[in-house]
């Protein structure tokens, strides 16, 4: 049997116009370094779950993107994260929401799966799982990008102004990967550090199962990335799982009606990974570009931005 791995970066990416060659460069190489991490796991008989957990962990690795070290600012200063995993062979699922110190959110989401009877913790005792489960942490000093500070700065000075950016980058992104493995089991993960300028205390889609991360064997795996909010009041990622199992829709059909109809009717801008039970892969966006990138056993694995 064959494996399947899908990743995003967020959509809502740096406008074309302002995209330099060595920054496009960069981009493709973050993206396949992640990609070749999940891969590794499945190509060695992992499972779906180890694959999309070590996928989303190099994308929080890598700056770029908006998660783990390259999460953008609250309002206040602060970053908060968010994480989910879920596990499409019998539901189980783990969030975290608004944490700052582990390395990987992630990973954190997946040790409230394994290690407590809870799908979301939050503050302290979220932190405090982490210690236990022995994750590795950082400091404001790791996670402190210069080019996330000074869009906080400048969104703050724009919000003074009473003026509104048409930039989709300061109102979404987010990383995660979705797969299907060689023993037919989905699974999803997905991470983020939110809106830039966010209020101190916002919890997004991404780790509330069913809006920005879902998996189901008898359907298919999501994560998703986008204007929150409608993600959530769309229970979109759940959706597509929906019009799958209900009205018969094949995987591509019910995501780009998800993504291109309800979402997008209502500012739902943003976009969505996803994979079915048979390794089928979409990843469908309504903004400008996503950062996105996939790869099937025997193929070559392929990113893209826009």
């Amino acid at each position: 049997m064959t494996y399947s791995l899908a990743i995003h970066g967020g959509a809502g990416t740096i406008l074309k116009a302002k995209m330099t060659p060595e920054m496009e460069t960069a981009y493709h190489a973050g993206l396949a370094r992640a990609l070749e991490a999940g891969e590794a796991v499945l190509r060695e008989g992992g499972t779906a779950m180890d694959a999309v957990v070590a996928a989303v962990c190099a994308l929080e690795d890598e700056p770029l993107f908006n998660a783990g070290r390259g999460a953008v600012f609250t309002s206040a200063g602060k970053q908060e994260m968010d994480a989910a995993v879920m596990d499409g062979k019998d539901r189980r699922a783990g969030s975290v929401a608004g944490v700052f110190g582990p390395k990987n959110p992630v990973r954190l989401a997946r040790a409230v799966m394994e290690r407590t009877e809870h799908v979301t913790l939050i503050g302290p005792n979220a932190l405090e799982l982490a210690r236990q489960a022995g994750l590795p942490f950082g400091d404001e000093v790791y996670f402190f990008t210069q080019t996330r500070w000074d869009s906080l700065q400048e969104t703050l000075e724009m919000r003074e102004r009473g003026e509104v950016s048409d930039d989709p980058a300061r109102r979404h992104g987010t990383v995660g990967a979705v797969a299907r493995d060689a023993t037919g089991n989905v699974a999803a993960a997905t991470s983020t550090g939110g809106m830039t300028a966010k209020a101190p205390g916002r919890v997004g889609d991404t780790p509330m199962i069913g809006a920005g991360t879902f998996a189901d064997n008898e359907t298919c795996a999501v994560s998703a990335t986008g204007h929150g909010e409608v993600f959530i009041r769309w229970n979109a990622a759940a959706e597509i799982a929906a019009r799958m199992r209900h009205a018969g829709e094949t995987l591509q059909t019910a995501a780009e009606h998800v993504v291109m109809q309800d979402l997008a009717k209502n500012d739902g801008s943003g976009g969505m990974i996803a994979v079915d039970r048979h390794g089928n892969i979409t990843m469908p966006f309504n903004a400008q570009g996503m950062y996105r990138g996939m790869v099937r056993k025997g193929s070559a694995p392929e990113t893209s931005i826009y």
